[in-house]
């Protein structure tokens, strides 16, 4: 009489995998939302967002305008950076006005620490957009006038 010698005759097979578990012959990185994205493309994405906080509209504007054939990704990425900045200069230029205007009656005073609390929030979304480009996420802010 031969007998089966197999470790695991007679039990059941084991379970599929779990849906997002990385298959074991593939590495982390190419499995996922950001399999196709070169890091040179990210660092560019990424710089776009930053370069906003340094220079306003004008470093995005360049980046993009340089970069924006050589990748979808940082197309994509410098057109919400260029986006963003300009709808930040119109809010601020917009506020500007505002307390200039109304400085004259002394209500305007309370814009300014409208316009501080605007541009540190504005740093936190390109900061978070900068991050997300890193990651390879095809990121979009929220309230931003869609120009290009």
């Amino acid at each position: 009489m031969l007998q089966d010698h197999a470790p695991h005759a007679g039990s059941p097979p084991p379970p599929p995998p779990a849906a997002g578990v990385t298959p074991p012959h593939l590495p982390p990185a190419l499995t996922g939302a950001v399999a196709g994205i070169r890091e040179d493309d990210k660092t560019m994405a990424m710089l776009c967002h930053l370069l906003g906080v340094f220079t306003g509209f004008p470093g995005p504007l360049i980046l993009w305008l340089v970069k924006k054939d050589s990748s979808p990704f940082v197309d994509h990425h410098g057109r919400e950076a260029l986006n963003f900045q300009i709808t930040i200069f119109l809010v601020m230029l917009g506020l500007g006005a505002m307390t200039f205007v109304l400085m004259f009656v002394l209500i305007g005073i309370v814009f300014i620490p409208v316009m501080v609390v605007m541009q540190i929030l504005a740093i936190v979304a390109e900061v978070m957009a900068a991050v997300a480009a890193q990651r390879g996420e095809w990121h979009r802010y929220p309230f931003s006038i869609r120009m290009f």
